[in-house]
């Protein structure tokens, strides 16, 4: 398993964004927020379907779901199969596909919970959200996620198509080629918007600002983006490091390493690190990309989880960056795991928030295989930063507020970027 904190997929989505899930490393079996009456549902499928005369029965079976503020209560699942029973036996179109049918269900199961970042994975779902964090796809670059309701670009990445065509943070998808996404899960959104390089898909979107939704024509490309850049400015006579890190992925931790070590090497007087329009990844990356500013044993981010539980990650110690002045750009694409590092640094007093408001995904996802390749992603956890902040509800305010406008960014101008290049200076 693998915890994320989801923040939701790339389509990626980078059409994996969540924001991305932040993702607590675990191909084993770790936890992602899984709920026991999914678990139930899904173990019953598996378990109490035999066949009959009219198709499928259920042997039945009552099982306690337990609510912990209140006294336990008996749900009798013999109406779920009752009905599966009497649609198999009497719907007018047969055969019924039998393994829909059994989807369906558990994924209705699932979404009744009211929680966008928990979900039941097929197996053919499953796979395409492994490869969200692995930084080759075909589609149109952009991270989105679910987020009131509202299918909406929680970041288009650097270099991609969703970017050349003007996708920004927080525009709402409405359609995708001309069909509503008023109803769609995240990964149904994910699954229309990819598509084979070279086609092309129609998305209507509604920006905030703007009176009216106005459609966008993409042509799908190879989505292959490394995780980390660096570039260095010449600012008054000083020599800063810009680092970008559009996600906290596979190759991120190896990536920032070496850029460490050239950034150490070139003795630069500042270092800018540009977290907008990421939208997480992987927890233990975020934790100990932090750890080479925080001191050894502090705080970088609590676990909070409904059972009471709470986990304390601290830092390891090699504080390498720790002597190079920091400031941090976000705005409202950065998620999850990028929460987690930019609430670490400020929260300690070591880098000052610039830009806009970030998206406030603060919550953790445990991604549990189920049979068949399926898999149920639930959240199980909140983030809290080291000064108490729940990132899940309040997100991170800037310390210094900067607005990037649409006429900005038509017209390439960063006056985010420009402030913290201001900022890093004094």
């Amino acid at each position: 398993m693998m915890d994320f904190e989801q923040n939701n997929k790339p389509e990626t989505v980078m059409d994996n964004a969540i924001p991305q899930p932040i993702l607590k490393e675990s191909v084993k079996k770790k936890i992602w927020p899984v709920i026991g009456i999914v678990l139930l549902i899904a173990a019953s499928f598996g378990a109490g379907w035999k066949t009959g005369n009219k198709g499928y029965t259920f042997e039945p079976k009552t099982f306690k779901v337990i609510n912990q503020s209140e006294m336990p209560q008996t749900v009798d699942y013999q109406l779920l199969w009752d009905a599966i029973d009497t649609v198999s036996s009497k719907y007018i179109d047969q055969p019924i596909d039998q393994q829909k049918v059994l989807y369906g269900a558990v994924s209705g199961a699932i979404a009744a919970i009211g929680d966008p970042y928990t979900e039941f994975f097929e197996p053919k779902d499953l796979q395409s959200f492994r490869t969200d964090l692995q930084g080759s796809f075909d589609g149109i670059g952009a991270e989105i996620s679910k987020k009131n309701g509202q299918i909406v670009v929680v970041a288009p990445l650097e270099g991609t198509p969703a970017q050349r065509a003007g996708l920004m943070a927080q525009d709402a998808i409405l359609e995708v080629d001309g069909q509503s996404t008023a109803n769609w899960t995240t990964d149904e959104a994910v699954d229309h918007i990819r598509g084979k390089r070279g086609t092309q898909v129609i998305l209507t979107i509604f920006r905030e600002g703007k009176t009216e939704p106005f459609k966008v024509t993409i042509t799908r490309d190879k989505i292959e983006v490394k995780s980390v850049k660096v570039v260095y400015k010449e600012v008054n006579g000083k020599n800063i490091a810009v680092m970008t890190i559009s996600k906290f992925g596979d190759d991120t931790e190896p990536l920032f390493n070496s850029y460490v070590n050239e950034i150490l090497n070139r003795k630069v007087d500042g270092l800018v690190l540009d977290l907008r329009n990421n939208p997480g990844g992987y927890l233990q990356t975020a934790v100990d990309l932090a750890s080479n500013w925080v001191q050894e044993g502090q705080v970088v981010v609590t676990e909070a989880r409904s059972d009471g539980d709470i986990q304390k990650y601290k830092a390891n110690g090699n504080t390498r960056l720790s002597g190079i002045k920091t400031v941090i750009l976000i705005n409202g694409g950065s998620a999850s795991a990028a929460e987690i590092l930019s609430g670490a640094l400020h929260d300690h007093g070591i880098a000052e928030l610039i830009g806009e408001k970030s998206f406030g995904k603060g919550s953790v996802q445990e991604l549990v295989e189920l049979r068949d390749g399926a898999a149920v992603k639930v959240t199980v956890a909140k983030w809290i930063t080291p000064n108490g902040k729940n990132l899940n509800k309040d997100g991170l305010n800037p310390d210094v507020e900067v607005k990037l406008t649409e006429d900005d960014f038509n017209n390439n101008r960063d006056p985010q970027m420009d402030k913290a290049l201001e900022e890093i200076m004094k």
